[in-house]
């Protein structure tokens, strides 16, 4: 077989490559080696101490880590490690604690602000927990207009109820838009209780609960855009549309704002809970 030029080239270079890889693993096994003495195992740990009492908990997981891959035959400082990263878990748990107390003491004071705006209505006889109604535009007085309504669960979930009063819409879906063509418009609602409709000596009246997955966005929309003209869309065997009104934006932001703020605390209940259950446990296995 001929070999060309280039290929003695690359031959060459090959043979110099292997002469030069075991000079290269000798250099790093001895510089691997020289680093071990001066960090090993207790080092790591001694670092892993600092950082617990300075707080850096992620530095200090880190550092325990360390000691199980580059000194896997270092079992006292192994077990050690373990019995600080105990440590580290139940300070990092009653810090969180800390946090959530803070920050729901806060949420609290702007919670009892916000209530000022709206009405507790709860029925006893169906419903285990009661509803926020925006007393600038209650439910029990939103028939007069055609348009939406909001009220929010003590729990924090926000529901809007469409209104139409007359012909036989039969309407599932709503739809907000702004000028720009900007929307957002519900998920069909077709569950019986979230999409009722009734009659009165005068008229017929449509009434569909948007509400978790249903609303897609539709009230986040309205209280992004709720200082500019909004136009409602009902939806069902054709299209009926309107201006929303200014108390209904109104209303459907404050909803929004309130909330917000209730699943926030209800998150923050949660966390503190899971916190104190986690130090349970670890003060169980001590």
């Amino acid at each position: 077989m001929e070999v060309t030029i280039s290929n003695k080239l690359y031959f060459r270079q090959l043979k110099g490559y292997y002469f030069i890889l075991p000079i290269v693993c000798v250099f790093v096994f001895l510089l691997i080696s020289c680093s071990g003495k001066t960090r090993n195992a207790k080092t790591y740990l001694a670092e892993a101490e600092v950082a617990l009492n300075e707080g850096n908990y992620p530095l200090a997981k880190l550092k325990i880590d360390s000691i199980k891959v580059l000194f896997p035959k270092s079992f006292d400082e192994i077990n050690k490690g373990f019995e600080l990263m105990q440590q580290i878990r139940m300070a990092e748990n009653r810090r969180n604690i800390t946090y959530c107390d803070s920050m729901l003491t806060v949420n609290y004071e702007l919670l009892t602000n916000m209530l000022n705006g709206f009405t507790y209505v709860r029925d006893p006889q169906y419903q285990e927990f009661g509803d926020y109604v925006p007393k600038i535009y209650p439910l029990n007085t939103s028939f007069n207009q055609n348009g939406l309504r909001s009220a929010v669960s003590e729990k924090g979930q926000m529901y809007i109820e469409s209104v139409l009063a007359g012909g036989s819409l039969r309407h599932n879906r709503i739809k907000v838009a702004i000028k720009d063509g900007s929307f957002a418009e519900s998920l069909p609602v077709t569950t019986d209780g979230l999409n009722y409709r009734f009659s009165t000596l005068n008229t017929t009246y449509e009434i569909v609960r948007f509400s978790g997955n249903d609303d897609n966005g539709v009230a986040k929309f309205i209280y992004t855009f709720k200082e500019s003209p909004i136009t409602l869309s009902f939806i069902g065997n054709r299209t009926t549309t309107i201006t929303l009104s200014e108390t209904a934006k109104k209303a459907i932001a404050r909803s929004f704002e309130l909330s917000t703020l209730l699943l926030d605390i209800e998150k923050l209940k949660y966390e503190k809970g899971r916190s104190e259950a986690l130090i349970k446990y670890l003060e169980s296995k001590r």
